[in-house]
């Protein structure tokens, strides 16, 4: 690198005299910060982990205009984290930061194969790992941070062995700890994988497709627990919980390296005043009048969602006409707000620490009320509604041919190693199951990433080897909180509906925390509540949303979204036992209304069968041009797939059409006996089709179509069949010569039945 910043030197004082005096000083000034460059090197740092892996974080080779650059590399995997705060605050509730991730086909050396032969769009899996990567940094920033900020990962290249989310996540917290953003990191991320009962610390891509366990663990110092997302096949809980110990472990390496670099290479962050308390007065008078109402409202258990949100949307609207009437037109109706919303949580969080009461009347380990139903219309496969609380999910099951698998986008083949999926499961929330009003159609990021989720918790009790692509479809009629977790318990109902031979029913459960620190220490939690099966209100005013999918005898998927910087090991691990017996008991709840697979297959399941067609027969089965395929799939819905050169797949929507396939096929391949020809001897045979080259003819009504070609039709030079007006009908004397040795054809010709040629014969239709 040294010797590039040379040569820059190089050229700028070659271009010295033919500049103006202004721009002779810029270019001076860059003489020098490039000479100091030239004699520096690349600002790096190298984590290692325990099985001798490392990753590799360096700095200020690219893009120095932003606020913050690292690049990551995995192995031969290397990723462009790049960090831009703007200066100005936005008027937000919330932290408004953008995490982008692209993985370029140039990075893998490849060119997209959309017409445009460009990138478009973010894919499934771009938009999952952005999402992983918001999730790993969002809980660090200070609490009031309302510039808004966008990361960008961008992909350089990708070695198809190491996967670029561990580098991506890495890379965003050494591009925000270097830069002047105000950010409580480092975080560091790790993989673990599970082959063969031995834990590997950032598997390969191979390793990861031999692994029981897909976690990933996103950890801050002092061993806390910031981000966790897992997909597992069916491990049991020990394991589980020691993978999540060991990712924090090898996590604190990564951290350690980043504030080395943070150190000698970070920029001095920016002055950021948090925003300050609101007058006292304000504050006093917005509690004395709301306090008492609140209790009452979160005491009152008769309150469903909606009554409870519109109760204190009234007590909200009195409280500012009060305040506007004592204060008048001097009072921020803003400050008013802000200052009901935080007595709101507040009054929610501390009464159930006072009573371990929920505000729907629940102790903090009960579940609430369930109800489930399946087998509602006929048509479909399989169907379920899971009903949980003011939680209700309606789940469908479609079994379709393998055709109709999922196929994957070239980068996302390279980088996960996963070619097509024949099952994926599709999650809807439309506006109308909270109540609201929004558009339809469209599939937004969290509905990509509800999802996947669902998707994870379900797939390892799915027989591998399935003759079908199946697809479930969860759609969100109510949701009042965990309707993720509700589409994993609806669609391993709508599963053993269909007949699907699942290993064993899977549910799942969101697990939420209560947590209580000391007035100015947000590092020693003093007490806390862990909430089972939590509601959306609780979900919002909590400090954890921890989903946890399975069977009853282990884990599928974890997913936990931590709103508080880090959770003690010891959280995590009490979260994990209450929804591993949380599932367990929605598990026997489910088991009442269907505990195993239908055992007799329903009217309409499809049917697929592997037909076996000799050599000499197959012209036979497929038709001139696949007419016989093509009627098949009209007159019957029977699709057609070859698998080798002498088999095929069949693949019917039900019994009664394989059967109508069936009895066509045995016309197409009839055994009737073709009548024996007899070398050099002469024929009258049948025109059945018209081309450019010749004509199809058939000597006898069971014998497949052979080509008489022009060369063969006349002793004069034939162009066109057209020439000779021969149409399809006409019958023409042929003289038989074999079969070709080679390709099996017959041998015809009409030409030498004719006396020696005296002109060329052209085509009618050229001129």
């Amino acid at each position: 690198m040294a010797t590039c910043w040379w040569g820059y030197v190089r050229g700028v004082r070659n271009l010295y005299e033919f500049v103006t005096t202004e721009q002779k000083y810029i270019l001076l000034q860059n003489v020098k910060y490039f000479s100091e460059k030239a004699n520096a090197r690349i600002p790096e740092i190298e984590a290692q982990f325990s099985n001798g892996r490392k990753i590799v974080l360096s700095t200020g080779q690219y893009a120095r205009l932003t606020d913050g650059c690292a690049l990551s590399q995995l192995g031969d995997t290397s990723v462009l984290v790049t960090a831009v705060s703007k200066s100005k605050a936005t008027s937000t509730n919330f932290v408004p930061l953008t995490v982008d991730y692209r993985q370029k086909a140039a990075a893998a050396g490849r060119i997209p194969t959309n017409f445009m032969r460009r990138e478009l769009g973010p894919t499934e899996r771009e938009i999952l790992t952005g999402r992983l990567i918001d999730r790993s940094l969002r809980p660090l920033f200070p609490e009031g941070f309302s510039y808004e900020t966008q990361i960008v990962c961008n992909l350089l290249a990708v070695d198809g062995v190491n996967d670029p989310d561990i580098a991506s996540i890495n890379g965003a917290s050494a591009a925000l700890c270097l830069s002047d953003i105000p950010w409580n990191g480092p975080v560091g991320a790790v993989r673990i994988g599970l082959v063969d009962n031995e834990f590997i610390v950032n598997p390969t891509r191979r390793e990861l497709s031999m692994s029981t366990l897909n976690l990933v663990v996103t950890a801050a110092r002092h061993n806390l627990v910031v981000m966790m997302e897992a997909a597992a096949d069916n491990i049991l809980q020990q394991d589980l919980l020691k993978a999540i110990k060991m990712g924090v472990r090898e996590c604190q390496a990564v951290i350690q390296g980043i504030l080395q670099l943070q150190k000698h290479y970070g920029k001095a962050k920016r002055d950021f005043t948090p925003p300050g308390d609101h007058p006292d007065d304000i504050v006093e008078a917005v509690r004395s009048c709301s306090e008492m109402r609140l209790r009452e409202i979160f005491r009152d258990y008769t309150h469903d969602k909606i009554s409870r949100d519109t109760a204190v949307s009234d007590v909200r609207t009195d409280v500012a006409e009060k305040m506007r009437t004592t204060y008048g037109e001097t009072v921020d109706m803003v400050v008013v707000n802000d200052c009901f919303s935080r007595i709101c949580k507040d009054i929610f969080r501390t009464m159930v620490f006072e009573e371990n009461v929920r505000c729907d009347g629940r102790t903090l380990e009960e579940l609430r009320p369930m109800s489930c139903q399946v087998g509602m219309y006929r048509p479909l496969h399989g169907s379920a509604v899971f009903q949980r609380g003011q939680t209700q999910v309606f789940c469908t099951v479609a079994l379709d041919s393998p055709d109709s698998a999922l196929r994957m986008d070239p980068i996302t083949t390279l980088t996960s190693g996963l070619k097509e999926k024949n099952f994926f499961l599709h999650y809807e929330f439309p506006a109308y199951a909270t109540k609201e009003v929004g558009r339809t159609g469209g599939v937004g990021r969290r509905e990509i990433g509800h999802g996947a989720l669902a998707e994870k918790g379900l797939r390892p009790v799915v027989p591998t080897g399935f003759p079908f692509s199946i697809r479930l479809s969860a759609e969100v009629l109510e949701s009042n909180g965990s309707s993720s977790m509700a589409s994993v318990c609806a669609g391993s109902l709508a599963l053993m509906d269909a007949g699907v031979n699942i290993s064993a029913p899977a549910a799942g459960v969101a697990i939420g925390l209560f947590s209580r620190y000391p007035k100015n220490d947000t590092k020693h939690m003093e007490d806390y509540r862990i909430l089972t099966d939590i509601l959306g209100i609780e979900d919002y005013m909590g400090d954890m949303d921890f989903k946890l999918a399975g069977t009853r005898k282990g884990v599928t998927a974890l997913q936990a979204d931590i709103k508080i910087p880090g959770l003690p090991l010891k959280i995590v691990m009490e979260a994990v036992q209450a929804g591993t017996e949380a599932k367990s008991r929605i598990i026997d709840k489910m088991n009442e209304t269907l505990s195993k697979p239908r055992a007799q297959k329903k009217e309409n399941w499809p049917v697929s069968e592997k037909l076996e067609v000799p050599v000499h027969n197959r012209s036979k089965f497929l038709g001139l041009g696949g007419a016989n395929v093509k009627r098949l799939l009209v007159e019957t819905g029977v699709q057609v797939t070859q698998v080798d050169e002498t088999a095929f797949s069949l693949f019917a929507p039900n019994q009664q059409a394989m059967d109508e396939a069936r009895e066509m096929i045995d016309q197409f391949l009839s055994t009737e006996r073709e009548p024996v020809l007899e070398f050099g001897g002469i024929y009258t045979a049948k025109i059945v089709e018209v081309r450019d080259i010749g004509v199809m003819v058939q000597l006898y009504p069971n014998m497949t179509p052979a080509l008489l070609h022009n060369s063969q039709l006349d002793q004069r030079k034939v162009n066109h069949p057209s020439a000779l007006g021969l149409q399809v009908g006409d019958e023409i004397r042929v003289k038989y010569f074999g079969r070709d040795p080679v390709s099996g054809l017959m041998r015809l010709s009409r030409k030498v039945l004719q006396s020696p040629a005296t002109s060329v014969v052209h085509s009618l239709n050229k001129t």
